[in-house]
């Protein structure tokens, strides 16, 4: 199943660093060579030592986790005779308190969209099927003790 890598990289600049005022920005990059502008979310530390335009890990978490299932979905749904022509999901994450009081990804919302091309059409309970195998066939849902719900639009 191999590795997967990526690399974060953070200078300090001329910020003082011991009083906690510096910049959280920060880059992402992979091994296929993109660069991804990255920072601490800024609700949870305040502009202008975050970056509002830089993708934040809570996003990254759940963009990560609508990504697996979506790839999961397009594969079944191709084995099974289903065209998609779109898939899109506005997913979110809850970000609140665990059974340990921690602030944790409490549960994450994938909310797909899909249009099929004309022709085979998967029924209601197909659909739901569909997404429920994708579901358990995520390496990243079956690595986190997120709540992940799927809600179909």
């Amino acid at each position: 199943m191999g590795h997967h890598n990526a690399r974060v990289e953070w200078h300090r600049g001329d910020a003082k660093f011991t009083d906690n005022r510096y910049s959280r920005a920060h880059e992402w990059s992979f091994d296929g060579g993109v660069h991804v502008p990255a920072s601490s979310s800024p609700g949870v530390v305040p502009v202008p030592l975050s970056n509002p335009d830089a993708v934040d890990p809570e996003e990254a978490f759940v963009a990560s986790l609508a990504a697996c299932h979506m790839l999961w979905f397009l594969s079944i749904a191709a084995r099974r005779g289903f065209v998609v022509d779109t898939y899109a999901d506005d997913a979110v994450g809850e970000l609140a308190r665990n059974d340990d009081g921690r602030l944790a990804m409490k549960t994450v919302t994938l909310r797909p969209a899909v249009i099929f091309h004309a022709g085979a059409h998967p029924s209601t309970a197909e659909l739901e099927a569909l997404h429920h195998e994708a579901h358990d066939a995520c390496y990243l849902s079956n690595s986190v003790r997120t709540e992940i719900r799927v809600e179909p639009a």
